[in-house]
């Protein structure tokens, strides 16, 4: 037989090449935080050109991300939640850190613009609460002198669904007002005192942009996507403060980030004159044996490229990428943690 022409032979290569490519590519599957959404979402559609491997998420709600890793439904749950050191080990279970973001109450008030309206966590709480219930209320006219408030009533939203962004948000009225924590407390799912819910984020966001006088809380990427108005906040060194990257990355700069309890970090309430408020971490949860370590190979791989080149992405959404120095210790607990059936590291 005579050999085929030059051209055609690299047109085959070329074809074998493609079809080999797409025969190894594989998608992964991961479920839960609405906070890190966009982020995750911003992340998959670059990372698939370069390596041929997509990302299934369903954005659902961090208690919806840890049901389904635990239940072994997903290849990751995602968690603005973390868990403690004693229900990893119970659940045999590895978490650690992404990104930094921020949660922020945002407004449907005539008139007010991004940032206009001031509220410090106690006032916040009271309004949660039910107790302040109309937004030209002595209170909240105190904070606001020579801003139109109208008489009218307060709306209050929540979310509805097991969500992060309700355990941050819960987490930092618990710091700051006595009567929530005794009466409400923290979770991904609380019993709220007054008001609607919506689900999600998109739930949440739906309402207060329908409803005049309404008051709710979301993730700020999905804030500054949907053009919401969002409030400025008293920190705990009594300043106000505007949620973006500077104040995000002054909360996160007191994390004390440790491998031997699974990186568990609270941001709510730090100190520091631009620390925004609500701040918190987002954390992604793997089984520490992989019944498919090939999938778990592939994940770790789409995190490591985050990590690595997520940066500029998570930055124009206004989320805090970890430092190097954190990068370094969570893929060392990659190496140690992460294992097949046989006991071989998948990293």
């Amino acid at each position: 037989m005579l050999p085929l022409p030059r051209k055609y032979r690299l047109a085959l290569t070329l074809a074998s090449l493609c079809f080999m490519t797409q025969a190894m590519a594989q998608d992964i599957t991961g479920a839960g935080s609405t906070f890190a959404y966009p982020i995750y979402a911003k992340w998959a559609e670059a990372y698939r050109p370069v390596s041929g491997n997509g990302l299934n998420y369903q954005s659902i709600g961090s208690g919806g991300g840890i049901k389904q890793i635990k239940a072994k439904t997903v290849d990751f749950g995602a968690t603005d939640m973390p868990l403690t050191k004693e229900d990893l080990e119970r659940s045999h279970l590895v978490q650690w850190p992404m990104v930094v973001g921020g949660v922020v109450p945002v407004v449907n008030l005539a008139g007010i613009k991004p940032g206009q309206l001031k509220l410090s966590g106690s006032l916040l709480a009271d309004i949660y609460l039910g107790k302040v219930k109309k937004w030209n209320d002595p209170e909240v006219a105190a904070l606001n002198k020579g801003i139109p408030l109208p008489d009218q009533d307060i709306l209050v939203v929540s979310r509805s669904d097991g969500s992060g962004t309700t355990f941050i948000f819960t987490n930092y009225l618990s710091k700051v007002s006595g009567d929530w924590k005794n009466q409400v407390g923290s979770n991904t799912s609380v019993r709220w005192p007054t008001g609607i819910n919506g689900k999600g984020n998109e739930g949440v966001a739906s309402y207060v942009r329908q409803q005049s006088g309404s008051i709710g809380y979301v993730e700020y990427a999905y804030a500054l996507q949907n053009h919401m108005t969002h409030v400025a906040m008293k920190n705990q060194a009594g300043s106000f403060v505007q949620p973006d990257a500077k104040t995000f990355s002054a909360a996160a700069a007191n994390g004390n980030w440790k491998a031997e309890n699974g990186f568990y970090e609270i941001l709510t309430d730090e100190p520091g004159k631009d620390s925004w408020p609500i701040t918190g971490a987002t954390f992604i949860l793997m089984q520490q044996v992989q019944d498919n370590p090939e999938n778990g190979k592939v994940a770790l791989n789409f995190f490591d490229w985050a990590y690595r080149n997520g940066e500029k992405a998570a930055l124009s959404l206004d989320y805090i990428p970890m430092p190097a120095s954190v990068v370094k210790l969570v893929e060392t607990e990659w190496k140690h943690s992460l294992k097949d059936a046989s006991g071989k590291s998948v990293y």
